[in-house]
């Protein structure tokens, strides 16, 4: 049992941790303080309390990791989270370049309840709008194989998997280039030294930067 409730504040903590854990390394609390937009010392207080709370982990010279239970709140807020965006998308006529914001306002918001009932209302879907994985209910949340577009060989028809972008104007672009969860898109041409890529959608023939690029991920790459 925690000591204190969910607030929203202790669910943003868990989900940036879980965000900048994904990767199996433990989250600094320089990085937290950064993506939270707040001071170290504000950052290094929460985690004091989230791991008296049993949250938190600290790992010595490294940051913090998630706990099994800060784990579980964190998967509940993207399950929401990914759910809402889903659901804008799908009923409400949001375009996937505008659902971002909304769904951090209202990720807080809605019950358990509700959250179950929007992801029966849209089919219990894997993925957002973006392709990031939805976890289930369980707290169960399936991994992303792919190749960053970036990387992928010219010569090379790949599958768009997952779009690592949430700034609105990106979002707009690449969706203007055919570059969604889904859509195949031919690799024409890589330019050396991380220069442009040149691809073919069902939008056509354009060129793409590198940094851009690295944030889209592919499927169906050859070995």
């Amino acid at each position: 049992m925690l000591a204190e409730p969910l607030t929203r504040s202790v669910e943003d903590y868990l989900k940036v941790i879980y965000q900048l854990s994904a990767a199996g390394q433990p989250a600094a609390t320089s990085e937290i303080a950064h993506q939270l937009e707040l001071s170290a010392p504000s950052v290094s207080g929460m985690v004091k309390r989230l791991s008296e709370q049993g949250l938190l982990e600290h790992v010595p010279y490294r940051g913090v990791v998630l706990t099994p239970a800060g784990r579980r709140v964190a998967l509940r807020t993207v399950r929401r989270h990914r759910l809402i965006e889903s659901y804008l998308v799908a009923y409400l006529g949001y375009s996937w370049d505008a659902v971002h914001d909304e769904a951090e306002r209202l990720e807080h918001a809605i019950s358990d309840e509700l959250a179950e009932r929007m992801a029966a209302a849209l089919g219990n879907p894997g993925v957002d709008p973006h392709g990031d994985p939805i976890p289930t209910a369980d707290g169960v949340i399936a991994e992303v194989v792919g190749m960053p577009l970036s990387e992928v060989p010219a010569g090379t028809e790949v599958e768009v998997r997952q779009v690592n972008e949430h700034e609105p104007g990106r979002l707009r672009y690449l969706a203007e280039l055919g570059l969604v969860p889904g859509a195949a898109v031919a690799v024409l041409e890589r330019e050396p030294f991380d220069g442009p890529i040149t691809i073919r959608t069902g939008a056509g023939e354009r060129s793409l930067g590198a940094h851009m690029a690295q944030e889209i991920l592919c499927a169906g790459v050859p070995e």
